[in-house]
């Protein structure tokens, strides 16, 4: 599925996504799967990735979710009060499964952002955000540290910005076979990055201390291993990654 990105502009994309969601729901329509995010069935769902990371059934054909977009949905619906709660929330990087039922929220004063991503309300270096001090309740910044050469000074950013009390998710991929996170500054062309670090525009694979990074900053944080709360059945059926954690920092 990646490539296409490299032949076709992302607005050009995201228009013709538009229009083909709907005929893939048509197509792929059945009762073996469910996306928990608009409860929409399915018989099967596609393939996604490359190399290593190519995994069956991931990608949600009528509504483009994967894995963790699912569980992150399954988490705030059922093990948190976020989506009834009155929130002013940032998000980053939106993906549209989650931007679609975000912005139906009457009780979010929801705003997205990122540094290149035609979705966004605000266009914005994560470095050097354009809000106050104590702005946000929520932020959710998802898959984007590690993307990020200098992760550290991002989080303070995001830091920064939440409320007392507010909450950051902040879900990366993240090896539970790793206690310390891999990284290299030196590795910059996009062949090797992808050999070292699974993916051409990753600059590292985080550890188990990735919790140790959002505490330096000040953060208080769980790992949340929610996948593992579902049944084997529930797992298999919203197609999510049992093991797969979420992790959510907050600032006291």
């Amino acid at each position: 599925m990646r490539w296409i990105l490299y032949v076709f502009p992302r607005v050009f994309l995201l228009k013709i996504g538009q229009i083909i969601r709907p005929i893939l729901r048509i197509i792929y329509r059945g009762s073996n799967y469910i996306d928990p995010i608009d409860s929409s069935s399915y018989r099967t769902f596609l393939v996604y990735g490359y190399g290593k990371n190519f995994r069956k059934n991931a990608l949600c054909p009528g509504t483009l979710s994967l894995e963790r977009h699912r569980l992150l949905w399954l988490y705030l619906r059922d093990g948190t009060n976020l989506l009834k709660r009155k929130l002013k929330v940032l998000h980053f990087a939106p993906a549209q499964p989650l931007l679609r039922q975000f912005k139906r929220l009457n009780n979010w004063d929801y705003i997205t952002t990122d540094l290149e991503s035609p979705l966004v309300d605000i266009k914005a270096n994560i470095y050097d955000l354009p809000f106050k001090d104590e702005s946000f309740d929520l932020v959710i910044c998802n898959h984007v540290l590690e993307h990020i050469q200098d992760d550290y000074r991002a989080i303070k950013e995001l830091f920064r910005i939440l409320k007392f009390k507010g909450e950051l998710i902040a879900m990366v991929p993240l090896s539970l076979a790793r206690t310390k996170t891999y990284e290299n500054s030196e590795i910059k062309s996009k062949k090797l990055r992808k050999i070292h670090f699974g993916q051409y525009d990753h600059v590292r694979i985080y550890g188990l201390d990735y919790k140790n990074r959002l505490e330096r900053v000040g953060f208080e944080v769980e790992l949340i291993p929610y996948g593992k709360n579902l049944s084997k059945k529930e797992q298999e059926i919203f197609r999510i990654n049992r093991n797969e954690l979420i992790p959510v920092a907050k600032k006291h």
